[in-house]
């Protein structure tokens, strides 16, 4: 639960949303002529379509900020098993501890 309301913070995250929005505009507009472009040029896009037609950028929006939410959050991860003094990574914690959570799952 806790890892949703994260997300749902991140869906509004102004740092997160400047890629997000670009990405949308671009891959929303070719889904969406894909998807309706023959229908908006005929005149026949029904209020049903033009429902799908905002979903259409609104779901490349919502993957892509899953998508720097989860890079994010793996990063802040591995920088718990950094040691202050070295600057290396402690690889044997690191893979210790990410088998413990695949075996969770």
């Amino acid at each position: 639960m806790k890892i949703l309301k994260e997300y749902s913070s991140a869906l509004m995250n102004p740092k997160l949303a400047s890629t997000g929005v670009k990405v949308a505009i671009v891959v929303g507009s070719v889904l969406f002529t894909i998807n309706h472009g023959n229908a908006v040029v005929k005149g026949q896009m029904t209020r049903d379509r033009w429902l799908s037609g905002l979903l259409t950028y609104i779901v490349p929006y919502m993957v892509n900020i899953h998508g720097q939410f989860i890079s994010k959050s793996k990063k802040l991860k591995i920088e718990d098993y950094l040691p202050e003094q070295k600057g290396q990574l402690n690889i044997a914690a690191f893979q210790k501890d990410s088998a413990l959570h695949v075996n969770k799952q």
